[in-house]
């Protein structure tokens, strides 16, 4: 059972972890609701374990048949004060739910990646509760954020098997009537300053919120803000302390992969009596990120990503990691050969991921599921998607960018139609109008509007003995004119009306060699047969890539085998297909200036 704490942004010691055996049932005649099932009077057929779906083995069933309604059900107790209110957290359910406890509907909820709660405190009865949740996930419906999950029984091509239901934690939290209900930290790095917007609920203007910052147990700064509205703003100087006066703006004390500096922070609001209400801890990283001269920039200084395409799936929990030690190894393996961040693919992460992406100094290019069509109500539900996504992931410091559209799906016609057009330039505005503190990339892949990186996928490097096709690879790849003139694919770098304005070029898919390919429909974009082609082939792609005086980093086609796809650098379940020291030496012949120049930029 999923045991770790699963808000680490925003720690309270008094909760309780609801993961574990649930009753559950497959709804194929949508009798559910007309029954009153939610009243949890009858037993279910199944017993599954959250928060694993049904499709996954780890969950019990291991059932891959299309179910679009599903059901939940469990009991727990709780002990509370009538000064306690208990609010509901899931983690993530797949795709609408509805929410019923001892017989009443507590909230709904649409997005299959988000995060949501409710307040049950008015729902509760003495003795033990009844929790019940209803889910449906519209297998077949174009216009549904779906992402990688395919709409069938079985996977194939570059579809995996689909995910339905509870698949993130389920919890429960005890929080005084006047609490602290949510906080952003937004690093001002050239004025050496962070500002915090703390939101409280039921404050009055004699309570007050004291607030303590840390850095590597030394005290930065304190202080202590009337509540005289239920939002609050505040802005902490670091460098009033003589710890950081003479290394400012230096990576003694920001956040970078190198060097993931973090910052502890203590909220404490008491009442005019000064009795604690509240008590919560938390963290921030301290950097910032920007564009200039076609370069991407990290606190002010010219950085070279070197990212790897990761999908987050699992063998046995799908898109749920077994143990939440394996976002903390994934991450780790990652470093080890070399890569200094992902890009999470068709996925948003679960919070423990981006908390030891934190911890550990690694890259994120946050990400969610794609639609497959377009109409009105895909882009209402994408960008009703996003605004959670942005409220959630916000204070993750290693996020540096936002990815809302992936190769023209959900737009298909964005090429030539002006409406599709509009809608990927209002991700572009909208997601930079929620946060400014990131990148934003309008339609990775190709067929790009308004954007702060030129992200390019191209696959076209073509097996060893393909010499020709390998000679034209690297003069697509050689500059930034050959990059932005010439496609791999069918479709043309920026959509029409559109061009490059000098933003930074990145190749962000590229490689996919498939090796240890097994089973009928296994598969990688080129194949070796060994180990020892394998680092050949990866060398000689890597190669065209740093040769190129056009990009300014690259994101590798990928982390780990999923299902079908068996063209990652380790294997489904994590084994590495190489020796990783050997990867790492590749990936790191640009960064010492074997190939290329590379003085601007940091050294690990």
């Amino acid at each position: 059972m999923r045991q770790a704490y699963p808000r680490p942004q925003m720690v309270r010691k008094n909760w309780q972890n609801l993961n574990g055996t649930w009753q559950f049932c497959f709804d194929d005649a949508d009798k559910g609701l007309e029954k009153k099932w939610y009243l949890g009077t009858e037993d279910f057929e199944y017993e599954i374990q959250v928060p694993f779906v049904y499709q996954c083995s780890l969950s019990g069933i291991h059932d891959s048949k299309n179910h679009e309604i599903v059901w939940y059900k469990r009991h727990f107790e709780i002990d509370k004060t009538s000064e306690e209110r208990i609010i509901l957290h899931f983690g993530a359910v797949d795709y609408q739910a509805m929410v019923f406890l001892n017989g009443a509907m507590v909230c709904e909820h649409e997005g299959g990646h988000t995060s949501f709660s409710a307040d049950i405190t008015d729902f509760l009865k003495d003795g033990e509760q009844v929790l019940a949740v209803r889910v449906y996930d519209p297998l077949e419906n174009e216009l549904i954020p779906r992402g990688k999950q395919i709409w069938e029984e079985f996977p194939k091509g570059i579809w995996y098997t689909g995910s339905t239901g509870i698949w993130q934690t389920v919890w429960l939290e005890t929080v005084n009537k006047k609490h602290i209900s949510g906080m952003k930290f937004t690093s001002l790095f050239d004025e050496g300053m962070v500002n915090i917007c703390c939101d409280t609920q039921g404050t009055e203007k004699d309570d007050c919120l004291y607030y303590t910052i840390r850095f590597q147990e030394n005290l930065v700064c304190e202080g202590m803000v009337t509540c005289h509205s239920q939002r609050i703003h505040l802005d902490a100087d670091l460098i009033q302390n003589h710890i950081f006066r003479t290394n400012f703006h230096d990576f003694g004390w920001s956040w970078t992969p190198e060097k993931p500096n973090l910052f502890d922070v203590v909220f404490i609001l008491k009442d005019a009596g000064g009795n604690i209400l509240d008590y919560v801890e938390s963290y921030f990283g301290f950097r910032k990120v920007h564009t200039e001269n076609g370069r991407v920039y990290l606190n002010n200084k010219p950085y070279y990503q070197r990212l790897v395409l990761d999908q987050g799936y699992w063998p046995q929990g799908l898109m749920t990691a077994p143990d939440d030690r394996d976002f903390k190894r994934d991450i780790e393996l990652a470093k080890q050969m070399g890569f200094n961040g992902c890009r999470k693919h068709q996925k948003t992460e679960d919070p423990l991921f981006l908390y030891w992406a934190d911890k550990l100094g690694y890259l994120v290019w946050g990400e969610c599921a794609s639609a497959i069509m377009y109409d009105s109500s895909a882009a209402t539900r994408l960008m009703a998607e996003w605004a959670e996504i942005v409220e959630r992931d916000y204070n993750h410091p290693s996020i540096i960018t936002w990815v809302p559209l992936n190769e023209s799906w959900g737009i298909p016609n964005i090429h030539q139609n002006p409406r599709q057009q509009h809608f990927s330039q209002t991700m572009y505005h909208f997601l930079h109008a929620l946060d400014d503190t990131r990148l934003v990339i309008s339609n990775d892949g190709w067929e790009m509007t308004e954007t702060d990186i030129c992200a390019i996928h191209n696959y076209a490097h073509g097996q060893k003995e393909e010499t020709k096709k390998f000679e034209y690879y690297k003069e697509m790849l050689s500059s930034k004119e050959s990059l932005i003139k010439f496609s791999s694919a069918s479709w043309d770098i920026y959509a029409r009306g559109f061009q490059y304005q000098n933003t930074p070029i990145m190749l962000t898919e590229f490689g996919g060699i498939g090796f240890e390919l097994s089973g009928e429909n296994a598969w990688g974009y080129t194949a070796v047969e060994n180990e020892d082609e394998f680092l050949e082939d990866y060398e000689r792609v890597m190669d065209a890539v740093f040769a190129s005086d056009g990009l300014c980093g690259y994101c590798y086609t990928q982390l780990t085998d999923v299902e079908q796809e068996m063209n990652g650098l380790l294997t489904y379940d994590r084994k590495p297909k190489c020796d990783l020291e050997k990867i790492q030496a590749v990936n790191r012949k640009f960064h010492r200036g074997v190939i290329g120049t590379c003085e601007m930029f940091p050294k690990d």
